[in-house]
C-alpha cells in the first residue's frame, strides 16, 4: 500500500464520486469531501466508521469560500456537476465553469498542486455515432456556445462539459507548477458504491444514468443509447489512480510514440507530464439485442418484463470507442484488461436496481410509471 495521502473529493453524494471516496478509504487514505443541505448529516451518518474521511459543507460549489479546507490536501478530485435537465443551460454552464475554477483557483492558492477533474467523451466528440471511433486526447466537441440549445439538455450538458473543461486547460495553462488531469468517460452505467446514501422511493433521478438500464425492464420506449459506455467503478478506478500516481510507466502508447517521433518543446513536454487528458472508456462492446439475451438468460426473473429488441438493422452501428488504452494505463494505472465486461457491468447493475426496488415496495411504493432517461 502506498503512504496514506489527504485527498480532497468534491461533490461526495454523487455516483461516481462515492465510488472514488470508497476505493481511496478501502486503499488507506484519508478524505475531505465536500456535500451541501442535507446530505451533510446523512453522509456524516454514513461514513460515521470510518475516522479517516471528513465531510465538510459547501453551499455552493461555484461562489462559496472554503479554502482553509485544502490545508494538508495532497490531491483534488473535483467531481460535482449539474446533470442534464436538472438546471436551465444558463446555469448549468455558469455552474461547470465556475465551479470547476473555484476550487482550483482556492486549493492552488492553499498550496495543492496535483488536480484530477471529471469531464466527459461529451467535450471530446458531438455525435459519435456518425463520426466515426477513434478519438484522442487532442479531439474536442465541435459545437459552440451558440448552438447550444435550451431545447435539448443533453446537448446543453455535452457544452458545459466542453466549456468548462477549456476553463480548466486555460487555468492550468497559467499556472504552469501544477499538474492537471481531466478524466473523460463515456456513459457510466454501473451499480453505486458498497458506501451510498439510500434512495428514497420513486426519486428516479438518484439513479444517476443507470435509470436507462431500469427502463430496459420497466418503459417499453426506452432504449439504450449507441455509443458504448463505462463502468462507474472503472472510472472511479482511474481518478483515484491519477490522483496518487499510479501509472504504469514504459508503456507504448500513442503519446510516446509521438515522443519519439520528434524531439519535445519545453510546451509539450509539459503536457506530456503535468497536462494529461484521459478518455477512459470501456474496451467492451454494448449491442442492446445481445445485453438484452444475457440479461433475459441469466436474470430469467425480469424476462417478462423486458423491452423488446430493436428490429433487425436498426441498431446504432457504433458500440465502442477505440481510445489509447496503453495512456490510460501509463496516467492511471487502470489497463485494458482491468475493466470489468459488459455483462459484468450490467447484471451488478440490474441487481442493484432490483435491490432499490425491492425496497420501495417494502415501504409502500406502488411502480407504475417509470421516466424514461433521456439521453
Amino acid at each position: 500500500m502506498s503512504e496514506s495521502k489527504l485527498i480532497f473529493v468534491t461533490g461526495a453524494s454523487g455516483f461516481l464520486a462515492s465510488h472514488i471516496i470508497y476505493q481511496l478509504l478501502q486503499q488507506g487514505h484519508r478524505v475531505r469531501a465536500t456535500a451541501r443541505g442535507k446530505k451533510v448529516a446523512a453522509l456524516k451518518e454514513l461514513y460515521g466508521a470510518y475516522p479517516s474521511i471528513e465531510i465538510i459543507e459547501v453551499p455552493d460549489i461555484a461562489t462559496s469560500q472554503f479554502g482553509d479546507a485544502f490545508a494538508g490536501v495532497d490531491a483534488v478530485i473535483h467531481t460535482a456537476a449539474p446533470l442534464p435537465a436538472r438546471v436551465e443551460v444558463e446555469t448549468l454552464l455558469q455552474t461547470a465553469t465556475e465551479g470547476s475554477l473555484n476550487v482550483l483557483c482556492q486549493a492552488e492558492a492553499a498550496g495543492v498542486r496535483k488536480f484530477v477533474v471529471t469531464s466527459s467523451t461529451a467535450a471530446v466528440v458531438r455525435d459519435p455515432a456518425t463520426k466515426g471511433v477513434t478519438y484522442r486526447p487532442e479531439h474536442w466537441n465541435p459545437m459552440t456556445k451558440e448552438e447550444i440549445s435550451a431545447d435539448d439538455p443533453v446537448e446543453a450538458y455535452a457544452g458545459a462539459k466542453k466549456f468548462s473543461e477549456l476553463a480548466v486547460w486555460e487555468w492550468a495553462n497559467a499556472h504552469p507548477h501544477v499538474d492537471v488531469t481531466t478524466i473523460n468517460p463515456s456513459y457510466l452505467y454501473g451499480p453505486p458504491s458498497a458506501l451510498t446514501l439510500p434512495i428514497a422511493p420513486g426519486d428516479f433521478t438518484s439513479l444517476s444514468t443507470n435509470l436507462t438500464i431500469y427502463n430496459l425492464f420497466t418503459s417499453p420506449g426506452g432504449h439504450l443509447p449507441g455509443f458504448g459506455f463505462t463502468d462507474f467503478r472503472d472510472t472511479a478506478r482511474a481518478h483515484v489512480g491519477a490522483a496518487l500516481d499510479l501509472g504504469v510507466a514504459g508503456l507504448d502508447n500513442d503519446t510516446a510514440k509521438q515522443q519519439q517521433q520528434q524531439q519535445l518543446t519545453p510546451t509539450e513536454e509539459l503536457w506530456q507530464k503535468k497536462r494529461k487528458r484521459v478518455i477512459v472508456v470501456s474496451p467492451h462492446g454494448l449491442v442492446e439485442r445481445d445485453i438484452l439475451d444475457v440479461i433475459r438468460k441469466e436474470r430469467p426473473q425480469i424476462a417478462e418484463r423486458l423491452i423488446a429488441p430493436p428490429e433487425p438493422g436498426s441498431e446504432p452501428k457504433f458500440d465502442r470507442y477505440d481510445a489509447d488504452f496503453a495512456r490510460v494505463a501509463e496516467v492511471t494505472g487502470l489497463r485494458k484488461e482491468d475493466f470489468h465486461t459488459t455483462e459484468q457491468t450490467f447484471l451488478d447493475t440490474i441487481d442493484s436496481l432490483l435491490a432499490v426496488e425491492k425496497a420501495w415496495q417494502e415501504q409502500g411504493f406502488v411502480l407504475e410509471e417509470v421516466p424514461i432517461m433521456q439521453i
